[in-house]
């Protein structure tokens, strides 16, 4: 299952590593609204020194952020590049101040993509221990027997996570090399991702003079930094609330089990209310941060918000009240919920033991919206924000910088992937796992 096409995954690994021991790292969120880049200081000392019993809190206290920039995006719509000259652009302008501020230079960068339209599988895994003790190569060889998902033109496998080793009839093992047992399974959880938007963004970064460390989904890493340990452990779902995408993903005993994306965000509410009242992009964006809200209230009738009129004289205004612009608000984001809850639905959320939704991204900042997610979800809710990374400046600790923190949580402690082992000795033939590596080794 891995072959010449994993090499490429490897390369990335290999560029990670090699940045984790210069000490400087640069990641990238590349999202529909805006465009964020952050740049850690790697203690390597300290991180070689984090410990098992540590976790990966380890491995957080070693890295500090330096540096931030962020910009609007531009050439990105639904999470995915659609004008590369214009997104390299919005790149080298977050990249830019970032650097600027950490007074450094880097030439390795993590990032994320956000829309991609991901598929999640499931497969299980069977090998002998052949020395009695569980080794590399007996992981190796349990995780190249989980079957392959079907064959997709135009699609690729990004992340291939083992969720879950059992050992002859002891389950839920985190990592079981060093155990003594018989028989060994694997759980492993299979994300493929559409092809083209892995392909711009890796163009798009290397017309930037800067080397990918390695590729991760936004919805991923957000829910790296916006859950809670105990989260992670019995069951949560991370609904990242972006731009033009909402990512969902789902955890359990602190591994990924699931992903997926609806394809509507923030955006759509903000084009909601400009055709609603006649009013150009920027004013209803600006109207939605400052007098947005989901709920309304007695006074909102009240309240009224002067807006230009759109193609009026210079200076013509008119007023609308803020119970209007809830009024179009409201809709669009039970809408966001019904797609969440169908997404969740779909997975078996519901036989999770904790069932907790953590809302984060910049979309979840309306007031109000916690209630109603409640009602349309059905679960217990809260606001997420990004934990577990020293150094964020204010600015930089909001649930919009979700995505970009929970890469670099990600980049010091990154979960182990099929490629991370060797491939067993007398494995041939062309799978589809190999030609995906195949396919990053061409196009990464």
């Amino acid at each position: 299952m891995r072959h010449a096409l994993f090499a490429s995954q490897s390369m990335m690994r290999d560029q990670l590593r090699s940045a984790l021991k210069r000490g400087l790292l640069a990641v990238l969120d590349i999202g529909t609204s805006k465009t964020a880049c952050l740049i850690l200081r790697i203690d390597p000392a300290k991180l070689a020194a984090a410990t098992a019993e540590e976790g990966r809190q380890g491995g957080y206290l070693a890295m500090r952020v330096i540096g931030v920039g962020v910009t609007q995006s531009r050439g990105v719509r639904l999470g995915e590049i659609v004008d590369m000259e214009e997104c390299e652009r919005a790149i080298r302008t977050a990249l830019q101040a970032a650097e600027k501020m950490a007074g450094v230079r880097v030439d390795q960068v993590i990032g994320a993509v956000s829309g991609a339209r991901p598929v999640s599988w499931g497969f299980t895994g069977d090998a002998e221990v052949m020395s009695g003790e569980v080794t590399d190569q007996d992981v190796a060889a349990a995780l190249a027997a989980c079957p392959e998902p079907p064959a997709e033109e135009g699609r690729e496998i990004l992340h291939a996570l083992p969720v879950n080793f059992t050992l002859d009839q002891t389950s839920f093992l985190s990592d079981p090399r060093g155990m003594t047992g018989q028989n060994l399974s694997v759980d492993m959880h299979i994300l493929s991702v559409a092809s083209a938007p892995l392909r711009n963004l890796a163009r798009c970064v290397r017309r930037c003079d800067l080397e990918l460390a390695g590729v991760v989904t936004a919805p991923y890493s957000s829910g790296l930094s916006s859950l809670v340990e105990d989260e992670q452990e019995l069951g949560a779902a991370c609904v990242d609330m972006g731009g033009g995408a909402t990512g969902v993903s789902i955890f359990l005993r602190k591994q990924l089990i699931c992903l997926d994306v609806a394809r509507v965000g923030g955006a759509h509410v903000t084009r909601d209310i400009s055709e609603a009242f006649g009013i150009d992009t920027a004013t209803a964006e600006r109207i939605k941060t400052l007098h947005g809200g989901v709920m309304a209230t007695g006074l909102d009738d009240r309240e009224l918000i002067t807006v230009p009129v759109l193609g009026g004289a210079e200076g013509e205004t008119r007023t609308i009240t803020r119970a209007a612009l809830i009024g179009v608000i409201r809709p669009r984001v039970e809408e966001i919920f019904e797609e969440v809850r169908h997404l969740l639905d779909r997975a078996g959320f519901g036989g999770l033991p904790s069932r907790r939704v953590v809302l984060t991204g910049g979309g979840s900042q309306l007031p109000g919206l916690e209630d109603v997610a409640r009602r349309v979800i059905g679960q217990r809710v809260r606001i997420g924000r990004p934990l577990r990374v020293a150094g964020l400046p204010q600015s930089a600790a909001g649930p919009a910088f979700s995505a970009a923190v929970g890469l670099a949580a990600y980049a010091v402690r990154p979960h182990d992937e099929f490629w991370d082992f060797e491939e067993p000795a007398g494995l041939s033939g062309g799978t589809r796992l190999r030609r995906t590596v195949r396919w990053f080794k061409d196009n990464w």
